[in-house]
């Protein structure tokens, strides 16, 4: 008898004590999950606005990665763009509650898929597929409209607290049909090699091994190889998937697979992915993480970008 997929399977909850206050935690962020959505939005930009002048670390980093990647915008545009990532930031904090826990049906009716067909084609030959895409606010809730559509398993970086990863992936299994951790890569592998679908994000610092210095928005970036390593393993197809809200309603777009791909140059392979993400971030740069230290780490051992009082940051 063969044993479960190791991606469907939910860990089971902890129900010590030390662990009621996460549990009480979770109870209201489920209960947040299904409020009307108008209050949701209502209630996220104001979480965002919060955040943004609470969170002086957070503001901070993301101030420098604006000044980054938007060189040439005058201070008072990043300005704008700070506000606007902020209040995406909290209208994503509820959109991912809802995703999980709540319903879909109010997104369902006005979303819009761009590119299905090259899904559908890959999946009609047998093909296994990796879907790549950025970190943006929408992820999640488009993730589980895309899945409305066709078959998708998602990986994803297992939460330390054990009561929100059994909320979290019991959450996205009522859509995905599989999800796996960032550190199981052979279950990820037979499933792209028995024509899966596969969602990941490879566009933070994972601090792993399997990582290159490679450019995003003109600046080197510690950029982990996955996608490279992924396609040479299983000859999945590499489909860049963009997101974005506009209003109420949410856009999906599916590119077509990329061409000669993967080559035998893991960092060429990787300043590929990262050039697709950053036409991504183009389209709606509001949406996107910027609170992360993309550029912590640098050539050389150089991190300093984020240090408060640095000359230009």
């Amino acid at each position: 008898m063969s044993s479960p997929d190791i991606g469907t399977v939910v860990p089971r909850p902890p129900r010590s004590p030390r662990y009621w206050p996460m549990w009480l935690a979770l109870a209201a962020m489920v209960l947040a999950s299904r409020l009307p959505w108008l209050c949701q939005r209502a209630l996220g930009r104001g979480l965002g606005w919060l955040a943004m002048h609470l969170g002086r670390s957070r503001r901070h980093v993301a101030e420098v990665n604006l000044r980054l990647c938007f060189p040439d915008e005058s201070e008072a545009e990043r300005q704008r763009l700070l506000r606007d990532s902020f209040d995406a930031f909290g209208v994503g904090v509820f959109e991912f509650m809802r995703a999980w826990w709540g319903s879909a049906e109010p997104m369902r009716s006005t979303a819009r898929i761009e590119g299905l067909e090259h899904l559908q084609a890959l999946q009609r030959e047998g093909r296994g597929v990796l879907l790549v895409s950025g970190h943006f606010m929408t992820l999640e809730m488009c993730g589980r409209l895309l899945c409305d559509h066709v078959p998708l398993a998602g990986m994803y970086r297992k939460y330390r607290n054990p009561v929100m990863e059994w909320a979290v992936k019991r959450g996205r299994l009522r859509y995905a049909c599989a999800m796996y951790t960032n550190h199981d890569i052979r279950a990820a592998v037979r499933h792209l090699k028995h024509g899966g679908f596969l969602w990941y994000a490879p566009d933070q610092d994972m601090r792993g091994k399997d990582t290159v210095f490679a450019p995003f928005f003109g600046h080197p970036a510690a950029s982990i190889t996955a996608t490279h390593s992924l396609a040479r393993m299983t000859g999945c197809a590499v489909v860049p998937y963009f997101h974005r809200r506009e209003g109420d309603r949410y856009i999906l777009k599916v590119a077509q697979p990329l061409d000669d791909f993967p080559s035998d140059d893991a960092l060429a392979d990787t300043t590929r992915v990262n050039q697709a993400i950053e036409a991504m971030v183009h389209e709606t740069p509001a949406q996107y993480l910027w609170i992360h230290r993309r550029f912590k780490r640098q050539p050389g051992g150089r991190g300093l970008l984020y240090a408060r009082g640095r000359p230009g940051a």
